[in-house]
């Protein structure tokens, strides 16, 4: 299975493999951006437009996989932890599981897609297991399966884009070195329009926000600037052809928000938790390989600050060009967790 992100910018695929001793490989990767109005707000307006750009990012991977992994935005999703005995069956459990979600979800049980999962046993409570349990709208879940099936593709899973983050980072922390482990870890991922942080403790979220800043604003920026179109803008953006006095007058002060959102971020963290500090802040999405983004975000909130390496420690396959990789890879982290399904 390939993993599909489907964000409001655009589309990534990647693909991994397993080896005998449980070593990752990425086996391909590629992106396609999305025309403006495609998604708006998280919702597939243009299922067309989408569709033809989930065919041409499959063929642009050279990926051989029709069965695909999906993500749902957070903000789509809604889960609660539910503490249930341990002593029933599956099916029990299942009916239970209804049970306690008609109590959280403002919706009619029959207009959602609902999932749930056993964490493990519950606090203090031999006898009971701790109980995940999401759900989401029908019709969003349908929208996001009608486009994959369009492009020709077999959705298998629907995961939750901040989940398959989690999961990937989860991957990088297992390689940091033993004294930086059991850290607070904050993640601070920058997309077209939204900004999702999330806190971790020994690998746990407890705290997550999504706040309405992103690269767009960038690109307005640049749009006011030069007189640009949008299309132009974004094109000169990512290729980096802008105009000399470009990183002082334009880049420079967008650098600086977002290292005040990432201090607003954190300071929403310390006032709605018992936490006091955070170890280190990881930037992922496609904002976070803007130059000197992580030094200033560390200089701003005096926190050691890195750009997401979403593959480090994974071979790669002959079809990948490493530097080119190199630059691309902080916005593949959602991608790469919806990929690692695949061995679950």
């Amino acid at each position: 299975m390939a993993g599909i992100d489907i964000s409001t910018s655009g589309v990534r695929l990647v693909e991994l493999s397993k080896g005998d001793k449980g070593e990752l490989t990425l086996e391909c990767y590629a992106s396609e951006p999305l025309p403006r109005g495609a998604i708006v707000d998280s919702n597939i307006d243009n299922i067309e437009q989408v569709a033809e750009a989930i065919r041409r990012v499959w063929r642009k991977s050279g990926t051989n996989a029709k069965a695909v992994v999906l993500g749902m935005p957070s903000a789509s999703v809604i889960t609660r932890k539910v503490v249930l005995s341990a002593r029933l069956t599956e099916d029990e459990m299942e009916r239970q599981v209804e049970a306690e979600a008609s109590q959280y979800i403002p919706f009619a049980l029959d207009e959602v897609s609902l999932d749930f999962d056993v964490v493990g046993q519950a606090a203090g409570s031999p006898e009971d297991v701790e109980v995940l349990l999401a759900a989401a709208r029908k019709e969003k879940v349908e929208d996001r399966v009608a486009v994959a099936e369009a492009a020709g593709l077999k959705p298998m899973v629907m995961d939750i884009e901040s989940h398959a983050a989690r999961a990937a980072i989860g991957r990088i922390l297992d390689q940091t070195p033993k004294a930086e482990q059991g850290k607070i870890i904050a993640l601070f991922q920058i997309g077209a329009h939204t900004a999702n942080f999330s806190v971790l403790v020994d690998r746990q979220p407890v705290y997550e926000r999504e706040q309405p800043f992103g690269g767009n604003q960038l690109t307005q920026d640049i749009i006011r600037a030069y007189g640009l179109s949008y299309e132009e803008a974004e094109q000169k953006k990512r290729a980096n052809e802008l105009p000399e006095g470009y990183e002082r007058d334009i880049l420079a002060p967008f650098l600086e928000s977002v290292a005040q959102e990432v201090t607003r971020a954190i300071q929403f963290f310390f006032t709605s938790s018992p936490h006091t500090h955070v170890d280190h802040i990881y930037l992922a999405g496609g904002c976070a390989i803007l130059p000197g983004l992580a030094d200033v975000v560390a200089s701003r909130t005096r926190v050691k600050a890195s750009v997401v390496s979403t593959f480090r420690g994974m071979r790669l396959s002959n079809k990948i060009r490493e530097k080119q990789l190199q630059i691309e890879e902080p916005g593949y982290l959602v991608a790469c967790g919806l990929a690692m399904r695949r061995f679950d």
